[in-house]
């Protein structure tokens, strides 16, 4: 009986450890932002949507905040999928790698 006991808690451990990384889980980018014009873009991270705004004629970080390493930004030229720790560019409203 408390050998069950033991593994059930474990168990119960694991599930909520499990839950609170992925709660805290996000997407941090690097971005360079050459317009003059500030951008706020909708995201799709982990099943949820969230706004991102990248603020003009700077350098700078964003965090989106979700259950993902991963995330999908929509602009005006497209989809870009993006992962934690990218460096990404922008210039006409359009996200660039390069």
């Amino acid at each position: 009986m408390m050998k069950a006991i033991k593994l059930l808690s474990a168990s119960i451990f694991v599930a909520i450890l499990a839950f609170a990384l992925n709660a805290y889980a996000a997407v941090t980018l690097r971005y360079q932002n050459n317009d003059s014009s500030d951008y706020t873009f909708e995201a799709e991270i982990g099943g949820s949507t969230k706004k991102v705004t990248f603020y003009g004629s700077r350098t700078g970080s964003v965090t989106i905040q979700g259950g993902s390493s991963s995330a999908v930004i929509y602009t005006k030229c497209g989809k870009v999928n993006v992962s934690q720790g990218d460096k990404i560019y922008i210039k006409n409203g359009c996200i660039s790698f390069n």
